[in-house]
């Protein structure tokens, strides 16, 4: 099995993102069949614990209190509430349950209540996954403490290009707090935006700081933007779908243990798209009609596609039983 490298060199991924477009396809798949099963892909599920309202500038964001885009804010649910989307989304045949909360960082009294919405996700069979914003070291423990496997905050672009999307956050800020998750034992789910108006350079750049990570996330996903009316990035150029095809082959070659999620901006794919996005290496999606306040195709939608491509919902038991042998 090939060595999984962490000191790619831009250029090197620049050669890749360059390759005709066939032999790009052929190398990711060739590398994603070495790791994973072509034809299984996970299902995760997300679920917005607290909407609006947040401090950041983020210039892709609907939750930004910085901008007038008809998103109000909301207060943290119950945990009753969100336990019963939870077994709504395991009995849909999701294996991953995330939870994400419109926070800058949450407070520690935050941590406590979200605390006991993993304590329950994980009693209903499911893998947990939360997007709470920065966290400090003693926040990250508290969260490994009571169960939760997989903590997201994505780098979103290049260091280089970060500026231009978010002022009130630093690239360092968000390094810091994978540091902290890292630390404290969890799995890290870190990606990144495409079509915000960056250039081929600065996706390299990203995924370059991606796979040079001591370990690589194990979950890599890859948004297509969604313009949403009143945002900052609301009219920018969008990108091409087979460009966006690039960087999830890329993507899997770099880091071609990790899993590479398909995520935001599904609802604007085409069929064809989507397919050629599982050929170049993709192998987890949302699933469910909304991703925190966009929407999503539908559970039945996305089934149907499965069977046309012949693909399969990955059997998260039987997954850890052959990691655990």
């Amino acid at each position: 099995m090939q060595s999984i490298r962490h000191d790619w060199q831009k250029e090197e991924i620049l050669r890749l993102f360059a390759l005709p477009f066939n032999d790009l396809l052929f190398e990711a798949q060739t590398a994603h069949r070495r790791h994973f099963d072509a034809n299984e892909v996970q299902i995760s599920t997300l679920l917005s614990i607290k909407t609006g309202g947040c401090a950041e500038d983020c210039g892709y964001c609907p939750q930004s209190a910085h901008f007038d885009t008809g998103v109000k804010a909301s207060k943290l649910m119950c945990v009753d509430d969100v336990l019963v989307e939870a077994k709504k989304a395991r009995d849909a045949g999701a294996s991953r349950f995330c939870m994400g909360a419109a926070w800058r960082s949450p407070k520690d009294k935050d941590i406590e209540k979200v605390a006991e919405m993993i304590e329950g996700v994980k009693a209903l069979g499911l893998e947990t996954c939360a997007t709470l914003g920065m966290l400090n070291g003693e926040q990250a423990q508290k969260l490994k403490s009571c169960g939760l496997d997989y903590y997201n905050h994505n780098l979103d672009t290049s260091k280089e290009f970060y500026g231009n999307v978010i002022t009130t956050r630093t690239y360092q800020d968000r390094l810091d707090t994978l540091e902290n998750v890292r630390e404290a034992g969890m799995s890290v789910c870190c990606g990144g935006i495409v079509g915000m108006g960056e250039s081929v350079e600065d996706r390299a750049g990203l995924l370059q700081t991606l796979a040079n990570m001591p370990k690589h996330p194990e979950s890599v996903p890859i948004n297509l933007l969604v313009q949403v009316e009143g945002t900052k990035l609301k009219g920018v150029a969008p990108v091409d779908n087979l460009d966006f095809v690039r960087t999830i082959a890329v993507a899997r070659i770099l880091m071609p243990a990790s899993f590479v999620r398909l995520s935001a901006g599904r609802e604007t794919m085409s069929e064809e798209t989507q397919a050629l996005c599982f050929l170049a290496g993709a192998n987890s999606i949302f699933y469910g009609e909304k991703l925190l306040t966009t929407g999503n195709p539908d559970t039945a939608r996305d089934m149907a596609l499965f069977g046309k491509l012949g693909l399969k919902p990955l059997d998260i038991k039987k997954a850890q039983m052959a990691d655990a042998a």
